[in-house]
């Protein structure tokens, strides 16, 4: 009999496990799901992390100056000739190199209006939507006049104005451009979350305003968040891109991937020298396409968290 009782589970036991299945998958446990699930966003995943390690420890390697370096006795080099892999543009200068310091360049720069402007996002948004009221009225009308304001002709007058123009300047610019839109989407869905129980019982109990927003609510929105940080990502990398070919971003001495493609400026480069601005259209199609698959599952995770509340 004592035998039988072991092989039983205990009440203890067959509690914990029904708490565990009521409980649901949280935050980064849906994401990994989503993934494990969707073999194309796993590849999606490889595929960009490869081209980030490539680009950012290829910079490293790279010699900068030589591939800046303008050797007019090999202009417009096919590739494959005298030790140019992917051929050479019209200064001569390698287009591997400057595909992988451009690359670099276009992500850095991508990444961190990425990571500044969720981050301004996400304290202003929860802080609207926790507080409400007043202090709700006011950054939603601030934030409605950033976002009436033309982008790209601001973007083009302030660098215009600029002299010394450069990275830095490119992601300070963008960055206080582009961070109000973010704060709509966290200050409705922090709305949401602070009527539910958790908050209120935590306001009961005394605990801090900033210590709910950033300690509570917060780690309930990291799928929203995620998924926010991954397809802006993806926009940013394309707005220095655009900025960049039209003559408005990066110098044309410092390489990335709209400097790049801005080399197919007349008929011949376009039809005759593919080499100088294709690899950098490839590199541009193959981040955009990881990103959107890589968005998709992390936009069905969101969707999953919210559904199970």
């Amino acid at each position: 009999m004592a035998e039988i009782n072991q092989g039983l589970p205990t009440e203890e036991k067959v509690l914990e496990q029904v708490d565990k299945e009521a409980i649901p998958p949280m935050g980064f446990e849906v994401i990994k799901r989503e993934f494990a699930k969707d073999k194309v966003a796993i590849t999606a995943l490889i595929v960009f992390v490869t081209v980030l390690l490539v680009a950012f420890i290829g910079a490293l390697v790279v010699d900068h100056d030589a591939a800046t370096r303008v050797d007019v006795f090999e202009r417009f080099t096919p590739p494959g000739q005298n030790g140019y892999i992917l051929g050479a543009d019209d200064g001569g200068r390698d287009i591997l190199s400057l595909l992988i310091i451009g690359t670099r360049n276009s992500v850095f720069i991508g990444f961190s209006v990425t990571i500044i402007t969720t981050t301004i996002s996400i304290i202003l948004g929860i802080m609207a939507g926790y507080y409400g009221g007043w202090v709700e009225d006011i950054m939603m009308r601030i934030v409605d006049f950033i976002i009436i304001l033309p982008p790209i002709i601001l973007i083009i007058v302030i660098t215009q104005i600029i002299r010394r123009f450069d990275a830095i300047s490119l992601i300070l610019i963008l960055s206080s451009i582009y961070w109000a839109g973010g704060v709509r989407l966290f200050r409705t869905v922090t709305l949401s979350e602070a009527s539910l129980d958790y908050v209120s019982a935590s306001k009961t109990m005394g605990t801090p305003d900033w210590k709910i927003m950033f300690g509570e609510v917060m780690p309930n929105l990291s799928s929203i968040i995620i998924t926010n940080l991954v397809l802006g990502l993806s926009g940013n990398i394309g707005i220095e891109t655009g900025l960049s070919f039209l003559g408005f971003g990066l110098p044309a001495a410092t390489p990335s991937l709209g400097t790049l493609i801005a080399a197919a400026n007349n008929p011949d480069v376009i039809q005759n020298k593919t080499w100088v601005w294709l690899p950098a259209v490839l590199v541009i199609l193959v981040l955009m396409l990881s990103i959107n698959y890589m968005g998709q599952a992390f936009q069905r995770a969101a969707d999953s968290r919210q559904r199970r509340g």
